[in-house]
């Protein structure tokens, strides 16, 4: 077979040599082309270099076409694989740490809350630049598979105003549902699911084993779990309040709602510091900090390393290369997209980007009629379906009206803080991330004289209820196969359940 798969965002090496890794162990993929595409250089070429060594290694005779010029490594493509984040690192410590000065603890900050919304506004014009060279340089139909967060509202956008054909990809299925296999003491394929929502916020809405249906039983078999009792608190408590388990770990899931994090003094009681992923303040902001420090520093180590092996049993579990798979052999797979919903969970909004339960074949990837959500789960979701539909709208007209009401109506946010602090907040937030949201030009200037001219709203420097202090590269060094996994593992939450030494 013959055809081009673009990585744009591919100096992400956690995503980049894994995604390739499992495209390239499908025996009928030996000949594609591959193309990587990154603004930073440095990281591109390392990526690359690292990239194409596994390739050799396994007896492959492709060349990576490594460019920064995005349009270059798009001509010709059919699949574009989207792993980008605007604004990098440095935008991504003001998404977590000027909330903070008004009291808004976040764990992770990309997908919902103050965050997830910034980061949004960040994304979603370059997305939307990229669809513009999709159009005019891949393939006719091509289709991008979207792994940049904020997940929903970057596949909202592509969808509504790319013209681009767009299934957001994200693992937080799967993990959930090997929690729940192990809850019962089965094995993942001993049990069957059907999961429905939106992307991080999906319910486990059947579970079924051996014709059992064992959802009404999951709740006992979670609160006596002698791991997940500890460090799934916010995700039980859901389970025991909605009925359901939600996909998404305690310490995003704690940041999407209202109640698990909006008193400092109570949020010890809801979270888990064996994993940042459990609920540490600026958690995912501290491990990408690590991984990205340890992957610039040890890479030269990294080339000595064994290659990754393209072997079906060393495959990973991200849905991207399975559905290229499906599409192009005919081999059917079934996994959980992130599409518009016209009308697949029928009390969800039609403009919505849902995650639910699809199937791919060479045909295309169909999308099953999941019928009504449960009214409690149709309600978390649609909460949080208003704020992306508001950030989404903001980011695309440059708004900074919609912007603050997006913010208002955040679920943390609004827990939170009153008007005035909100209203003060975007203000920082905007003029901190200036370099990345052109759309918001006039709008900074404005900000930029009120914050300048106040009266302004009192703050404080506040590190949250559960921060960590970032290892140094010394420090990682010490366990060089943890620095290892966490630089080069997409999934940074692998292993949450495991118990981690603190930093200090």
């Amino acid at each position: 077979m013959s055809f081009k798969v673009t990585f744009i965002g591919a100096g992400s090496i956690g995503f980049t040599r894994g995604l390739l890794r499992d495209l390239l162990t499908v025996p009928e993929f030996g000949g594609i082309e591959v193309a990587f595409h990154d603004i930073n250089a440095r990281n591109l070429e390392m990526v690359t270099e690292l990239c194409q060594r596994d390739i050799e290694a396994n007896g492959l005779s492709i060349r990576i076409q490594a460019t920064t010029d995005r349009r270059a490594a798009l001509e010709g493509a059919r699949y574009i694989f989207c792993t980008i984040r605007v604004g990098g690192l440095e935008a991504f410590s003001t998404d977590v740490n000027i909330p903070l000065r008004y009291g808004v603890d976040q764990c992770v900050g990309d997908t919902l809350c103050a965050g997830g919304i910034m980061y949004g506004q960040r994304g979603i014009p370059e997305m939307l630049n990229i669809c513009r060279d999709i159009r005019e340089m891949a393939e006719p139909n091509a289709l991008l598979l979207n792994y940049a967060n904020p997940m929903a509202m970057m596949t909202w956008a592509c969808n509504q105003y790319g013209g681009v054909n767009t299934v957001g990809l994200c693992h937080g299925v799967q993990h959930g549902h090997r929690q729940i296999a192990d809850a019962f003491g089965l094995k993942q394929e001993e049990v069957d699911i059907i999961c429905a929502g939106i992307n991080h916020q999906t319910w486990y809405v059947q579970i079924r084993h051996q014709g059992e249906d064992l959802t009404g039983k999951l709740l006992e078999a979670f609160e006596s779990h002698p791991v997940f009792s500890r460090t799934e608190k916010v995700r039980i408590d859901m389970l025991r309040r909605f009925g359901y388990y939600s996909t998404e770990s305690n310490g995003h899931l704690s940041e999407y709602v209202p109640w698990y994090r909006k008193r400092p003094d109570e949020i010890q009681e809801w979270i888990d510091m064996g994993s940042w992923i459990n609920g540490e303040t600026g958690g995912y902001l501290r491990v990408c900090t690590e991984g990205r420090s340890w992957f610039e520093t040890d890479f030269p180590n990294w080339m000595n390393d064994p290659a990754l092996e393209y072997k079906p049993e060393k495959r990973g579990h991200e849905h991207g290369t399975y559905i290229i798979e499906g599409l192009e052999t005919g081999r059917v797979y079934r996994g959980h997209f992130n599409v518009v919903n016209n009308g697949i969970i029928a009390n969800l909004p039609d403009d919505a980007v849902i995650e639910a339960p699809g199937y791919v074949d060479r045909n295309d990837i169909a999308m099953p009629t999941v019928g009504d959500l449960p009214l409690g789960c149709a309600a978390v979701c649609n909460v949080s379906i208003s704020v992306q539909r508001l950030a989404v709208e903001a980011a695309v007209r440059g708004d900074d009206r919609l912007l603050r009401q997006a913010f208002m109506m955040d679920p943390l946010v609004g827990a939170v803080c009153n008007p005035k602090e909100i209203w003060q907040m975007v203000d920082e937030m905007l003029v901190a991330q200036e370099a990345w949201l052109p759309q918001y030009k006039e709008a900074i200037v404005s900000a930029k004289e009120r914050l300048a001219t106040g009266p302004l709203v009192p703050t404080r420097n506040y590190e949250g209820a559960a921060r960590l202090r970032v290892k140094t590269v010394e420090e990682m060094r010490a366990d060089r196969q943890a620095a290892n996994k966490n630089a080069g593992e997409s999934d940074k939450g692998e292993d949450r359940e495991k118990v981690a030494t603190p930093a200090d």
